[in-house]
């Protein structure tokens, strides 16, 4: 009898399959035969009915990816690779179709938004908003005004602030614990801390981000209505010389950074 765990364990395993683009009967027909290890088309539909017709293309296109083989006897046989072999075959998989979509998307035409933005959008998620983070840090040419919170600083950033350094850019943080300025200074020595004018930690701010004068990006903390227990990131950015939110935040930041300079 298969236990709740083993039942779970399936249900996610059939909708990661799924995500790298097995059909469902695909995915079933796998794992039907991950449970048996060798069987045939016989043994695979009777642990939950797949039919059998289905249970012959779906091994056809399984044994074209590498996942399993095949053993042309009266009645066909069917045994599941190592799991490691089986690991790596979707791997490169998934690796495949991020290369084509790329390829794709390039003759399509750039992934870039364009960069004069009357109005303001909206990322939410923390990966999505640390994404953008990114993206705005790694095409700055001239100047970086960054206020984040410590659990949001995370390593890819410091590498493209550390980037951004190397090749010019000028870079200002603040609104970092003492603890995490330490951990900035020995990644981006180059970096000068500035005060600001409140207690950035204090807030349910999350981070603050202009780039060049002409990108801006704030992000908030917000209770995850989903789960109670997790805090959520959601973020507006705005890009362009006269966008409004980059005016405002061009301002108030320009003001300050002159007051932090020595006289």
């Amino acid at each position: 009898m298969v236990s709740f765990e083993e039942e779970q364990a399936e249900a996610e395993a059939l909708e990661r399959l799924q995500d790298l683009g097995l059909s469902q009967y695909e995915a079933q027909t796998l794992i039907n035969l991950i449970r048996l290890g060798t069987g045939t088309a016989q043994d695979i539909t009777r642990i939950n009915g797949v039919p059998r017709t289905r249970v012959y293309e779906s091994a056809e296109r399984l044994h074209e990816l590498g996942l399993i083989d095949i053993q042309h006897t009266t009645p066909r046989k069917f045994t599941v690779t190592s799991e490691e072999t089986l690991i790596r075959m979707l791997d490169i998989k998934r690796e495949n179709t991020i290369t084509e979509l790329a390829e794709c998307l390039e003759e399509i035409g750039p992934a870039q938004p364009q960069r004069e933005q009357f109005g303001v959008w909206t990322v939410t998620g923390r990966e999505a908003v640390s994404s953008r983070v990114e993206e705005f840090i790694a095409d700055a040419d001239e100047q970086i005004v960054y206020m984040t919170i410590d659990d949001l600083l995370t390593d890819e950033q410091l590498d493209r602030l550390q980037a951004a350094a190397e090749r010019g850019v000028e870079i200002h943080l603040a609104g970092i614990s003492e603890d995490v300025q330490e951990r900035i200074q020995e990644s981006v020595p180059e970096a000068e801390l500035f005060e600001t004018l409140w207690e950035w930690e204090e807030t349910p701010a999350g981070s603050l981000l202009i780039t060049d004068e002409e990108t801006a990006l704030v992000s908030a903390l917000v209770d995850d209505i989903s789960t109670a227990e997790e805090i959520e990131e959601t973020a507006i950015w705005g890009a362009g010389e006269r966008n409004s939110l980059v005016v405002v935040l061009r301002a108030i930041f320009t003001w300050r950074l002159n007051e932090n300079q020595p006289s």
